[in-house]
């Protein structure tokens, strides 16, 4: 397996990313090889400082980076040398099994609906966010901010997807799906969510549990929360704030640390033809490493293959039913 890290992407490279690697060489089989994309004469000197050994990681000169402010189209295509473009054309080619990267998201975005293209019969690929449970465990929510205007078809793919992700990765064979919305009774909310919710119920793709409301977020009553993502981005945004008043606070509390994204590292790109991880922007060393062990599980997990499957229904999705329980 060959792992990409765009090492000069998020707000602390080159040193976080190329220090993660370093972390999550330590803790990974001898089957999978580090690949950083960056630039050479930067790299080399932070493996050296960290104590590695550069011929333990294969490295790849990029030239270019697309920085965080950039307009992700038009840096995209004039930037073909850039850290990004380079992973995604690796990517394709086939000599990189993932990519992952903490820079510029919508680059990254833009990389998958250029170059490796969505999975066909998906209408919108996604991103999620953990959501750690209160009793222990976590729960997933998508989307969180790839796709703020939302027909109901599409929440419904997002159901499949979040539930795909959830069972493959998470190893949860029947995971709970949930719809956000104001209310339980099916009737409630606007008319996006009631129209999710008729296409959610009759569906046999997933395991439905009906609508969940804003209080539901952190206990055991869903693992898969579906929402658009304007409201998922909030959510998340929100989650974050807390997090860190609670710290700034001084306040100590164990269920609260697990709020810290250092801990997940990032999220998969749900519903295009290959493995891509996508990190926060200010993601330090220990997110980096972590985000670095996500792509190795959800490359081992075959996640985007078993998306390929479950989308080639002869109907197509919604119409047609990707299979599982109810």
């Amino acid at each position: 397996m060959r792992i990409g890290i765009d090492v000069m992407g998020g707000d602390h490279a080159p040193d976080a990313p190329v220090s993660g690697a370093v972390l999550a060489f330590k803790e990974l089989p001898g089957s999978v090889r580090l690949v950083l994309i960056g630039d050479r004469e930067q790299i080399i000197p932070i493996l050296e400082k960290r104590g590695a050994n550069p011929a333990d990681f294969d490295i790849v000169h990029a030239t270019e980076i697309i920085g965080m402010g950039e307009h992700p189209t038009k840096a995209y295509s004039q930037k073909p040398n850039s850290t990004i473009a380079l992973g995604f054309k690796m990517l394709k080619e086939g000599s990189l099994d993932a990519f992952a990267s903490s820079g510029n998201t919508g680059a990254m975005l833009v990389g998958c609906m250029f170059t490796i293209k969505t999975i066909e019969g998906v209408l919108r690929p996604c991103i999620t966010s953990i959501l750690p449970k209160f009793k222990g465990g976590f729960g997933i929510v998508l989307d969180v901010g790839t796709n703020a205007d939302c027909k109901p078809d599409t929440l419904y793919q997002f159901a499949v997807l979040g539930s795909l992700y959830f069972k493959n990765v998470y190893g949860n064979d029947n995971p709970k799906v949930g719809l956000l919305n104001i209310g339980e009774e099916s009737e409630k909310g606007n008319l996006l969510s009631q129209a999710a919710h008729v296409l959610m119920k009759e569906s046999n793709a997933f395991n439905f549990i009906g609508n969940v409301e804003g209080r539901d977020f952190f206990n055991d009553k869903a693992d898969v929360i579906v929402c658009d993502g304007f409201t998922g981005n909030v959510v998340l945004k929100e989650a974050e704030s807390f997090y860190y008043m609670i710290k700034k606070r001084g306040i100590k509390d164990e269920y609260f640390d697990r709020f810290n994204y250092e801990n997940y590292g990032g999220t998969p790109v749900l519903g295009v033809n290959a493995n891509v991880i996508i990190g926060h922007g200010i993601s330090n060393d220990i997110a980096s490493k972590n985000m670095i062990l996500l792509s190795k599980n959800v490359t081992e997990a075959g996640l985007s293959e078993k998306i390929k499957e479950a989308f080639k229904a002869p109907s197509g999705v919604p119409e047609g039913e990707t299979g599982g329980a109810r």
